[in-house]
């Protein structure tokens, strides 16, 4: 867990300094009219990270616990992250994400084998979500930095 917490703050660290160069005009535009601006795409991460403080703080309470899935595309365009401004987005992107980085390093121990499921996806411990948490904004970050 040690490794995951200093890539999780090192993300913190760097990604914002990235973000925020990115012009408002190259962040709100669309590769494609059925793909997401790099706008949209933050505000997909900053869902994620809505909905992982629901699933971080309450899988402490029991050692399983059931999530409802996440309609990306509903949440995505119902919260129209297409007309929000840029630096709004990373500065809620970035606060979002060290608060969960504060949770993560709060929870007990024995709480990073609880187990939590999704949707239909099959059950994983705490620890290996926060970890995957972490290949998904890595993933994501990748497709706004363009690489």
């Amino acid at each position: 867990m040690k490794e995951t917490m200093a890539r999780f703050e090192l993300l913190l660290a760097t990604a914002p300094h990235r973000l925020v160069n990115i012009p408002e005009s190259v962040a709100a535009g669309k590769p494609d009219p059925a793909r997401w601006s790099k706008k949209e795409i933050l505000g997909h991460l900053i869902d994620s990270a809505g909905n992982n403080q629901q699933r971080w703080v309450r899988a402490q309470l029991a050692p399983r616990l059931e999530f409802p899935s996440y309609e990306q595309e509903f949440w995505v365009a119902r919260q129209g992250y297409a007309t929000e401004p840029w630096p709004d987005l990373v500065n809620l992107w970035l606060l979002l994400n060290r608060h969960l980085l504060h949770v993560f390093k709060t929870m007990p121990p024995e709480a990073h084998a609880h187990e939590l499921v999704i949707g239909a996806n099959p059950p994983m411990t705490l620890s290996a979500q926060v970890a995957g948490y972490l290949q998904h904004m890595d993933h994501h970050l990748a497709q706004i930095y363009g690489t």
